[in-house]
């Protein structure tokens, strides 16, 4: 990542990269005072590479199948990101699980994505477990990465109604629509300094409000 002045954005993907892309576009269109300088994929198949390569973005592979350990590749990894030198790390869709190290390595510059309304359904599938619930709502949060899995501190969500006829498929859909929307907005605000991880919780222009924000569909307007 070549230093070009301002905040400097590295994104892990391992597929897609859907994500990866709104982040683009959203850099693009002016909504992200921000500079996406890397894209770095476990897998060297992984289609948002391609995406990456088609703004512009420097790409890498380091693939997790060439480390024996877990822990050395999270070395490799925070190895790269260091002399990339990140303001912030965006995980979209990187589909490996970081350890603590490396967690603890980058703690404060590290968000990712995930597709519930935090702190219910952790982990995967759950827009099956969603519904098999009953739940009437789903969604999906933004929160800052701390070893546990899922379990960091919620920055931002987006709510979407559970239709009586929804399937998973469906349902994925709908959230994913709103990723797209609630993602870029998130580093947004991380890049313009008004959102923080401070003592106590997320910091929301210098103050902890009593719940995440959270986005709905009539309300998700880029910018």
């Amino acid at each position: 990542m070549s230093d070009t002045g301002g905040f400097r954005i590295a994104v892990l993907i391992s597929g897609s990269g859907t994500n990866l892309q709104a982040i683009i576009d959203a850099v693009q269109a002016g909504r992200i005072a921000a500079h996406v300088g890397r894209v770095i994929s476990n897998r060297p198949d992984a289609g948002g590479l391609e995406r990456a390569a088609a703004a512009g973005i420097a790409t890498e592979v380091i693939d997790h199948r060439d480390f024996e350990r877990r822990e050395a590749y999270d070395q490799a990894l925070a190895d790269r990101l260091e002399a990339a030198r990140p303001d912030l790390i965006v995980l979209a869709g990187f589909m490996r699980i970081l350890g603590a190290a490396f967690v603890a390595r980058f703690t404060g510059r590290l968000i990712n994505i995930h597709p519930s309304l935090l702190p219910a359904y952790r982990g995967l599938h759950t827009h099956e477990r969603a519904i098999a619930a009953g739940e009437r709502q789903h969604g999906c949060s933004v929160h800052y990465v701390i070893p546990e899995l899922d379990a960091g501190p919620v920055i931002a969500q987006a709510a979407v109604p559970i239709h009586p006829d929804d399937d998973a498929a469906r349902l994925a859909q709908r959230v994913q629509a709103m990723e797209h929307v609630l993602y870029p907005q998130v580093v947004g605000w991380i890049a313009d300094g008004r959102v923080q991880l401070g003592d106590g919780g997320v910091r929301h222009d210098g103050r902890i409000p009593p719940h995440p924000p959270c986005l709905t569909p009539t309300a998700a307007t880029p910018g």
